[in-house]
């Protein structure tokens, strides 16, 4: 008799932890995956942007989704961004085609710090910056965009995947190259 019981018993208890473990892993599935949260830091979902392009046509940072994307902070009257530049248009020229990890192709959404909207055009022209989102907000320093990114200093730079996840940050030189190299979905 006493046998009978701790069986039942064990079997009871046995029934209701798979119960339980079937009921907590139905809201706990794959299928019911949490946002990121918003955020600068690795990992975080990157703020949306949207400012006017040259022409006075606004170009959301989310539009680009799907790629991999450098926000990249700059300006025409910044030697150190200028500089810069041709590293980034080597990246842009090497791998705005190549399928990624996270993300199809590699494209930049150049954020400038200009104040003077035709010195920022004749740059653009000038350092070959050939990708189509080039956004400004002409406030220099007072930038919306630069304020959301906590940008202090120019050239600064974020680099995020094409679901628009920050994955790195701060990117310059060799090391955009070498990241960019790291991420693809098949090694060259």
């Amino acid at each position: 008799m006493m046998n009978k019981i701790k069986i039942i018993l064990l079997s009871s208890m046995i029934l209701i932890g798979i119960v339980g473990f079937v009921n907590i892993n139905k809201f706990d599935s794959g299928s019911q995956k949490e946002e990121p949260k918003v955020g600068l830091e690795v990992g975080n979902k990157a703020p949306e942007l949207v400012y006017n392009n040259p022409e006075g046509k606004p170009v959301s940072l989310s539009s680009l989704k799907g790629k991999m994307v450098l926000i990249d902070f700059w300006a025409s009257w910044c030697r150190p961004c200028r500089m810069e530049n041709p590293t980034v248009v080597k990246a842009y020229n090497e791998y705005k085609d190549l399928k990624f990890k996270s993300g199809k192709g590699f494209t930049v959404y150049g954020v400038s710090l200009d104040r003077d909207k035709d010195a920022w055009i004749k740059a653009i022209k000038a350092d070959n910056l050939t990708w189509d989102s080039h956004v400004s907000d002409l406030l220099q320093w007072k930038s919306e965009g630069a304020a959301i990114y906590g940008v202090r200093s120019i050239p600064s730079n974020v680099l995020i995947d094409g679901e628009g996840i920050i994955i790195a940050k701060n990117l310059r030189g060799q090391n955009l190259m070498i990241t960019l190299e790291s991420l693809l979905a098949k090694r060259r």
